[in-house]
């Protein structure tokens, strides 16, 4: 009854190219989409229209709009955004509008782990006046509750 089994290993000499970004011009989005069957989820404010912004605008306005953007996503156990929660430790934008977030998660075993930067890769790319955004997960320093924003610990009693 014993079988001898060969195994055949394929030697790969490079990694395949990493798939392209999704954006949100491919996406098939239908923002009337009102159906009362859609229950309101922390997603609500991806829908909604974003003001338009004059070609190759770059600086304070661009910054405070990505902001915003991130202050509309919000943490699905706690009920305040990831921009006061003090997940998000930068915003760098370039001359040509590309945007590098480094934020971090409450905790590495947190439910969204795998989605939350992919979500925040979406919506800062969905800003008008945004080339290119691009989010890097980091665990040091450590996310604690003192990073929160006053309004962050006001609203969830901390005050």
């Amino acid at each position: 009854m014993n079988e001898e089994r060969k195994i055949e290993i394929e030697e790969v000499s490079e990694a395949p190219p990493a798939p392209p970004k999704a954006r949100v011009e491919d996406a098939d989005v239908h923002p009337a989409d009102t159906s009362p069957e859609r229950a309101k989820d922390y997603l609500t404010g991806f829908l909604k229209p974003q003001p338009a912004s004059p070609p190759g605008e770059v600086g304070g306005d661009l910054y405070e709009r990505v902001i915003d953007a991130l202050k509309e996503i919000y943490d699905p156990e706690i009920p305040v955004n990831i921009y006061d929660l003090g997940l998000i430790y930068g915003v760098d934008i370039t001359n040509d509008g590309h945007v590098a977030v480094t934020m971090t998660l409450t905790t590495p075993h947190c439910p969204v782990a795998e989605s939350m930067p992919g979500e925040v890769e979406l919506r800062v790319g969905s800003v008008p006046g945004v080339g290119l955004a691009d989010v890097s997960l980091v665990w040091d320093p450590p996310w604690d509750p003192q990073k929160m924003s006053d309004e962050a610990k006001l609203e969830l009693g901390m005050l």
